[in-house]
């Protein structure tokens, strides 16, 4: 059972994880999509250096603890975020996390197929309903004018290096504390990020819009800064069927919020497809009877 402070910490999560989706759209309105994720980034790396530095975590990477920031860094964070934010120009927001959040299913497939763990008939079901909405959302996307099949593609690459990065994780035999791992992780990310925009985007003007300054300073501060604090601070303590909850929702906040955020009002085949994308994180992720428990008749 989570305790006042852990519940509270878990909504301000998930809904800054939600939030951020829109708010990454909203940038890309005037930054070139690398740049928004050079200066973003590093700015969280930053932050989070100081601050696991401050609370004594061992920061500095030895040996052989070098050649997992770079082999886990390359799914995990240069994959994910780079295909991301390219799925998220080409998509509206809340499409784009419902598509990246089929990672949990993914993530059960792919085990499946490559390490031959065991797959169950709520994993086909999960996958079933995962095809159904990316049917839905690819189907829609071809037939509006304005659309992008191609996002939908580049999204789902970015759920699967996500989901090989999960399934790495899970095998890694670490030595190096996770907060270390991912603020050198990101590290590496970042310059990735400032190499391939100085080599294909212009370089930003700087005039931007007030809401820009605001969303940039949201994906500094909150999604790589509180969110990931949040997290670390959870992930020890969290229930599974708890942290399922809270990925379930995250797609379902991130397509309400960008109809507040981007004025884009989900069509009928989002709605469906969240649903779909949501009862299948929820077959794979939540433990068997787990909801009975939590709902006593």
């Amino acid at each position: 059972m989570l305790n006042r402070q852990q519940l509270v910490g878990l909504v301000a999560l998930t809904l800054m994880w939600g939030v951020n989706w829109p708010m990454m759209k909203l940038s890309l309105q005037e930054l070139t999509p690398l740049y928004f994720r050079a200066f973003t980034m590093t700015g969280g790396t930053l932050w989070l250096a100081v601050f696991f530095y401050l609370r004594g975590v061992r920061m500095l990477p030895q040996g052989s603890e070098w050649r997992s920031v770079v082999v886990l860094g390359l799914p995990n964070l240069l994959g994910w975020h780079t295909l991301s934010i390219f799925g998220v120009q080409a998509l509206a927001s809340g499409r784009a996390a419902i598509l990246g959040f089929t990672m949990p299913v993914w993530t059960v497939l792919l085990g499946a197929l490559f390490f031959r763990q065991h797959l169950t008939r709520r994993s086909v079901a999960a996958a079933l309903a995962v095809l159904l909405a990316v049917a839905l959302l690819l189907a829609d996307e071809w037939g509006n004018l304005a659309g992008s099949p191609f996002g939908v593609a580049v999204m789902l690459g970015a759920a699967m290096c996500w989901a090989i990065g999960t399934l790495m994780m899970r095998r890694a035999h670490l030595t190096l504390p996770v907060e270390a791992l991912t603020v050198w992780m990101m590290a590496l990310t970042s310059v990735c990020m400032w190499l391939m925009a100085a080599l294909s985007e212009p370089w930003p003007q700087f005039h931007f819009s007030v809401p820009m300054w605001i969303s940039l300073a949201y994906g500094v501060v909150f999604n790589y800064g509180f969110a990931q604090i949040i997290w670390f601070s959870l992930a020890r303590h969290l229930p599974p069927a708890t942290s399922a909850m809270s990925v379930m929702m995250v797609p379902l906040i991130g397509t309400a919020s960008a109809t507040l955020i981007m004025d884009e009002w989900p069509r009928w085949q989002d709605g469906v497809a969240v649903i779909c994308v949501m009862v299948a994180i929820a077959a794979v992720l939540l433990p068997p009877g787990s909801l009975r428990r939590a709902w006593p008749r």
